[in-house]
């Protein structure tokens, strides 16, 4: 166990402390105010307060720990060896920033609650971000900088074994349309005929019509693929389902619809099932509800993890509401054009309310590349070294890698081609040094 003396306990302070070390580094802490307990401690401890109470190890605190609410807060980013840091410490620190402030400020998403610029949906965007800005955005720094701190402690504490945890992939199917021209209605397909007609994409007409007469399979019917990869892979997919009314936003499926309904338990019988909301349930508790208990009457139990469409988040009311009607994982932490650690790391981390100033029981699982961020790299080898590249930022601090596919991007359609190799890849890390 750590022990941490500290001139104040905040809940800032424990749940910034608590994911470098219990959640990345495996090691239990408590904390303390009192110097004869600190001094008493013969395991793991260290100090973080304004000045060091001997020759321990030692890092200044930053201010951010100890506040309530939000401040305009002055950031400069520092090279640190291979990457980047904030918050600086100065010379009597272990290390030259404020390791946790650094983390808890990328963690919480402060930077999301302050002023910024959205795109056409309403999202934060990467550029927006400070990962961004300073060229960090491709590494998970909050896990490079516990590893850096962990070096710290062994050599201070020689005999010390540090677990090990090992590199894991979760990948994250999304389904916001079952199928392409299946299940679709007489209504939305005659629209899609009339559209097909005038827009002279004789093709697509002869396609929709094989499928519906059940000549062809549909394009976005690649289920059995992917249970089938599912039944030789150690990692269990999720996939989101979303089962919301039909709108301008989303188009899926009618959940009534007895064969969708039989897909779902189908699905839920080799995979994880969560719910992919709506774009109105994103606003409204009231449809996100409804759109529980509907998912929860198909799969016959509790629904666990969720998604949000789009993936937008409105901090902290998104979150809120999660936690409210006892969802307990979210995967929409992430963006949809870039590659890379929207909140830093790759450990799963607990939402942390800074209006209310609780952890939550929510745990966010920040995805690391969506199908969609790879469209605009042209070469399928690019796309290749751009995969290896994020997944060997993860593998380095033995995290987990989070990639979100979608069931139309394992289709032959030509935008996607060459996205089975890429899957492929990803299913194969898991089993690489």
């Amino acid at each position: 166990m750590l022990l941490v003396y500290t001139h104040k306990i905040s809940p800032r302070l424990k749940y910034s402390f608590k994911h470098i070390f219990t959640r990345i580094l495996g090691i239990p802490v408590q904390f303390t105010t009192v110097i004869e307990d600190f001094i008493a401690h013969d395991s793991l401890k260290m100090s973080y307060t304004r000045q060091p109470l001997s020759n321990e190890i030692f890092v200044k605190s930053h201010d951010i720990l100890y506040e309530q609410g939000l401040s305009d807060i002055e950031i400069h980013v520092q090279d640190w060896e291979e990457t980047k840091c904030f918050f600086s410490s100065g010379d009597k620190s272990a290390i030259p920033f404020d390791i946790f402030s650094a983390s808890f400020y990328l963690l919480s998403r402060y930077e999301e609650y302050l002023p910024h610029v959205k795109d056409e949906y309403g999202r934060f965007t990467a550029q927006e971000s400070i990962a961004y800005k300073y060229g960090f955005l491709h590494q998970p720094v909050v896990d490079i900088w516990a590893f850096k701190f962990r070096k710290v402690f062994q050599d201070q504490f020689p005999g010390f074994q540090f677990p090990e945890r090992a590199y894991k992939i979760k990948p994250i199917i999304d389904v916001p349309s079952a199928y392409n021209f299946k299940l679709k209605g007489i209504m939305r397909t005659f629209g899609g005929t009339v559209k097909d007609l005038f827009s002279l994409n004789l093709k697509k007409l002869y396609y929709r019509y094989m499928v519906l007469l059940g000549l062809k399979r549909d394009t976005y019917d690649t289920f059995k693929y992917i249970i089938n990869k599912q039944k030789h892979s150690d990692s269990k997919f999720l996939f989101f389902f979303l089962i919301g009314d039909y709108s301008t936003y989303d188009k899926g499926i009618d959940a009534q619809k007895r064969k969708f309904i039989s897909l779902i338990k189908q699905v839920a019988d080799y995979c994880q099932v969560g719910l992919k909301a709506s774009y109105f349930a994103l606003e409204d508790i009231t449809v996100l509800k409804k759109e529980k208990l509907r998912m929860e009457s198909i799969i016959n139990t509790s629904l666990t993890a969720s998604r949000q469409s789009f993936s937008k988040l409105n901090l902290p009311e998104s979150y809120r509401n999660l936690v409210e009607l006892e969802i307990l994982e979210d995967y929409t932490m992430g963006y949809v054009n870039y590659v890379g650690f929207r909140a830093g790391t790759c450990t799963p981390f607990f939402f942390y309310d800074l209006d209310y100033e609780i952890q939550t029981p929510l745990k966010i699982y920040s995805y690391h590349l969506l199908d969609y961020s790879l469209l605009n790299i042209h070469s399928l080898l690019d796309k290749k070294k751009a995969v290896n590249e994020i997944m060997q930022q993860v593998k380095q601090v033995r995290g987990e890698f989070i990639p979100i596919f979608h069931n139309y991007t394992f289709s032959d359609v030509d935008r996607w081609k060459g996205f089975k190799d890429l899957f492929n890849l990803i299913l194969e890390s898991e089993h690489e040094n």
